[in-house]
């Protein structure tokens, strides 16, 4: 990123650290380094001695000078014509006149490069020259020698591919002969786990050497020593750990001592997948105790519920996705946002301003995508609709030129692009990504970070004149930016905007997501070449070293389409209402514009306020009385509005009414002999009704203490009743849910209720339990297989209701609920798993494992509050998916749970006969 870029373009300026692995051929290696002179004009009068260091690299010959002056000199090994010792040459070579350790190179051609310190396209000096290199240490100029015929042998070979296999042979060769040296641990008494042969991964560059695992650090040892002799890695501060597909091969790993940056700690690149495998085995044993571990579907839940920005979940997706900062071929991929680069006031308020998050870029202009669909039809396997991609390492270094100007020199062989082809200004690049013929590509994250400084030529970099005679400077920005600093801030607010808010789950369908393969990729004109998607090549079957060689390189300039994260179409953001934002925005709202009145808005706010208050709160839960009231498990909790009598069900068949002022039962009915397995009570506090196991659905009378109605409805056990807007729900293991219309008794003059059946909704095997959400518009059912159907019951008439989604979680189901936003269903079972399903799209989300089955529960959306198999209450935090607090409760299992309206009371029955009342003390 632009942070790794600028420090490292310090280190060159300030720290005189001219050399770099970015002098290198892609995929070359820097073997060794000695002290040397280099001589000019040996015994002239004109002889001149520089002093610097000479670099053996697996292409090339590198002189580094001392003196910042002089240019480093890059010799192709492929270029030389001889490589000669003192004792080859003839009599008359100058080495033999008073000279040890000399080494005499001749070829026709030689690279000057940073030549007063100045980072510009590489000199090429043709022609045949004589360069004289002195070794310090005369007794290594033999093997010196030796190894670079070696490598000169393998540079003239014909095919790419033997030259790869000869170079390969000699590092390994080099990697067996050493091996970390046990001298660098931080401590002696660290104890070794594991030690390997690998490689540093930065951008376009690898480095070789040694990995060293212990019970404290994770160790690289470069063979060469260089950028310093050994990387340190303290496991105790290791946040993250990734797998990485490198190459087109399962052999990365990366390593995050944060949590939220973009760039990580260290890139290695191993040999073998067994070697990666166990070092991330080790590393992550290490870790898992103190850190949990995050999918996209627990990032998901954070986006969806606002605790992280549209910046961060997309950071975090492409972390997922095999996206990383170390590798060009896979870097980061993010949006183009705004379309407006023309207007002088940027209006975040119009749709019109922003891109369609819904199509590729491709498919943004209808014009070029109707050719390269007519195209895409004539095409033969494999088709593909885009010739290139949307992000690859020549756009990633486009955008980041002024920054990373040794980058670019390295891709393009020491040269800079063109200057009509470069980032010379934002709305130039934005047009020509909607109307040329092969620019499909995206941004990068350096758009919506704080670092400008890609946008400036502050460097002074010579990145040459366009054809209007105009140099290449600074980046143009839009009328409505009034600096670079303006341009990135604006662009930060446009990402989180409500527009994109809403929509951003459109591209990541078609990033990470179901639109990326299959047909779905053909529906939305988004295919791109076979070799960019994983899986798409697997080159340990190719056994020629040409072809595989050949597609690696194809690959690395091609760039790589992300790992597929998602196989079902993405959730929506949840937007807040305005009144929500109102609170929490740093901008405030006259009474004006205020949506609702200020007596109601400070109402509403009072009691989402006490509401916040007590689940923050909800860990300091305190047992206040307990009560043994029933022979049999308690299966269901009612409390009348005022709170003064509690109702509850039991598999002892009774329904008893329990009295917190007098702390005495004062009613106790028995309907049948079977167990009665929930309850509730009517609007009013007139009736409460009770479901059995007897397959009827009783209505009792408060006020006259007696049995007021029966519905005998079910042909099986009723499991679960629900009441909303006179509509009574009831599940049973009859294998249906019904819907019901009501009308109490007491408005009637037989006194009793009149019920018209509504909806019948079928399943395939008993149902267990059913929730409603706060419109009453959805139905979530869950069976005893483990079969959750979510139903759209506000046309529950005429016998019909609308199968939303049906998810098969595969094991008996005990509770769940909607959240109070209602795009979240949180279920249990026997499974011991929360999991956190999205009602517009029925995909699982988050999935929390607890140490044994959770009976019951309560949530927020971000806490949970639930009762255990083994009595206990405890309190989860869902987002970082951990057990906060454990309080102890009932001597068996916590069967069923209430909680009022301000969250600040509980009650829970359990299996142990008891009920117990809750309170926070704050």
């Amino acid at each position: 990123t632009v942070r790794i870029f600028s420090l490292r373009i310090k280190d060159f300026f300030f720290l005189n650290f001219r050399f770099s692995l970015l002098l290198l051929n892609l995929e070359e290696y820097y073997f060794e380094q000695h002290t040397a002179n280099h001589i000019i004009n040996k015994d002239c009068k004109d002889e001149r001695k520089f002093r610097g260091s000479l670099k053996i690299c697996s292409k090339s010959i590198i002189f580094e000078p001392d003196d910042n002056i002089q240019p480093i000199i890059k010799i192709p090994l492929r270029d030389c014509i001889s490589i000669k010792a003192p004792e080859d040459n003839e009599a008359n070579n100058p080495f033999t006149r008073n000279t040890s350790g000399g080494i005499s190179v001749v070829c026709n051609q030689v690279f000057l490069i940073k030549e007063r310190n100045v980072i510009a396209p590489y000199k090429t000096v043709r022609g045949r020259t004589e360069h004289l290199l002195q070794l310090d240490v005369a007794g290594k100029v033999g093997d010196v020698v030796q190894t670079l015929h070696q490598l000169y042998r393998a540079s003239c070979l014909d095919k790419m591919g033997d030259q790869a296999a000869m170079i390969t042979a000699i590092l390994q060769s080099r990697l067996a002969r050493t091996s970390f040296d046990k001298n660098r641990f931080q401590s002696i008494s660290e104890t070794l786990h594991m030690e390997c042969k690998a490689e540093m991964v930065t951008p376009l560059v690898t480095n070789p050497g040694h990995v060293c695992v212990t019970d404290a650090n994770l160790y690289f040892q470069p063979l060469n020593g260089y950028p310093k002799p050994v990387v340190q890695i303290t496991l105790q501060n290791v946040r993250r750990i990734y797998k990485r597909r490198h190459g087109l091969m399962p052999l990365g790993l990366e390593v995050f001592c944060t949590e939220n940056d973009l760039c990580s700690d260290i890139y290695l690149k191993f040999y073998s997948y067994q070697d990666r495998d166990e070092v991330y085995f080790l590393i992550a044993t290490y870790i898992e105790n103190h850190i949990a571990e995050h999918t996209a579907e627990s990032y998901m839940l954070q986006w969806q519920r606002g605790h992280i920005s549209n910046y961060q979940y997309l950071l975090h997706l492409n972390n997922l996705a095999d996206r990383s900062c170390n590798d060009l071929s896979q870097y980061p991929v993010f949006p183009w946002i705004i379309a407006d680069y023309s207007s002088s006031v940027l209006d975040l308020t119009k749709p019109e301003t922003f891109r369609d998050l819904s199509k590729p870029v491709g498919a943004l202009n209808k014009e070029r995508l109707d050719r390269l669909v007519t195209r895409y039809q004539e095409m033969p396997e494999p088709k593909f609709m885009y010739g290139s991609h949307y992000s690859s390492p020549g756009y990633v270094l486009f955008y980041l030129v002024r920054v990373a100007p040794e980058y670019m020199l390295c891709l393009q062989n020491g040269k800079f692009d063109h200057p009509d082809r470069m980032f010379n200004s934002i709305a130039e690049t934005w047009k020509n990504c909607l109307d040329g013929a092969t620019d499909f590509k995206e941004l990068i994250p350096e758009f919506y970070e704080n670092d400008s400084s890609f946008l400036i030529n502050s460097l002074k970099l010579d990145l040459g004149k366009r054809q209007g005679g105009k140099m290449v400077e600074d980046v143009e920005l839009p009328p409505w930016a009034s600096g670079p600093d303006d341009f990135l801030q604006k662009c930060q607010e446009a990402l989180e905007s409500p527009y994109v808010s809403e929509h951003l789950h459109e591209w990541i369908d078609i990033i990470f997501g179901y639109k990326q393969k299959g047909s779905e990729a053909v529906t939305a004109h988004n295919v791109f070449h076979p070799l960019t998607y994983e899986g798409g090549v697997d080159l340990n079957s190719i056994m020629d070293p040409n072809e595989k060689v050949a597609l690696l390189t194809q690959i690395l300039e091609f760039g790589q389409t992300p790992k597929q994260l998602f196989t079902t179409p993405h959730p929506q953001r949840i937007i807040p209402k305005l009144k929500s934002l109102s609170r929490t925005s740093s901008h405030s709202i006259s009474m004006a514009e205020s949506p609702v009145s200020p007596n109601e808005e400070s109402f509403e706010d009072l009691t989402e306020e006490s509401i916040t208050l007590a689940w923050n709160n909800i860990a300091k839960l305190k047992l206040d009385k307990q009560y043994k009231i029933h022979k049999e498990a308690i299966t269901g909790i009612a409390v009348t509005c005022n709170g003064s009598s509690v109702f509850t069900t039991s598999q002892d068949s009774t329904l008893k009414m329990f009295s917190k002022e007098s702390k005495t039962i004062q009613r106790s009915v028995s309907f049948s002999n079977m167990a009665l397995s929930s309850c509730l009570i009517l609007p009013g506090d007139t009736t409460v009704i009770s479901s059995s196991w007897d397959n009827h659905i009783y209505f009792y009378s408060i006020a006259f203490g007696r049995q007021q109605d029966v519905l005998m409805g079910h042909d099986d056990a009723v499991s679960k009743i629900c009441w909303r807007d006179g509509r009574l729900y009831s599940a049973s293991w009859d294998s249906t849910v019904k819907v019901w219309h009501c009308v109490p008794g007491e408005t009637l003059s037989n006194k009793k209720h009149h019920f018209e059946l509504l909806a019948e909704l079928e399943h395939d095997v008993s149902v267990n339990t059913i929730d409603l959400n706060a419109a009453n518009t959805i139905l979530a059912s869950g069976t005893k297989e483990g079969t959750i159907s979510v139903w759209d019951v506000s046309t529950a008439t005429n016998g019909m209701s609308e199968h939303a989604f049906l998810l098969l979680l595969l094991f008996l189901l005990f509770a769940f609920s909607f959240c109070t936003d209602s795009r979240h269903l949180l279920s249990t079972g026997e499974d011991c798993c929360f999991k956190v399903i999205d009602v517009q799209t029925g995909m699982l989300i988050s999935s929390v494992t607890a140490e044994e089955p959770q009976r019951c529960f309560r949530w927020d959306g971000n806490t949970i509050l639930s009762g255990s198999q083994s009595g206990e209450l405890l309190i989860w935090d869902l987002l970082g998916g951990k057990v906060i607090e454990r309080i102890k409760g009932h001597t068996g299992a916590v069967m069923s749970m209430w909680m009022n309206e301000q969250c600040n009371s509980v009650i829970t029955g359990g299996e142990d006969k008891q009920i117990m009342f809750w309170k926070l003390q704050y």
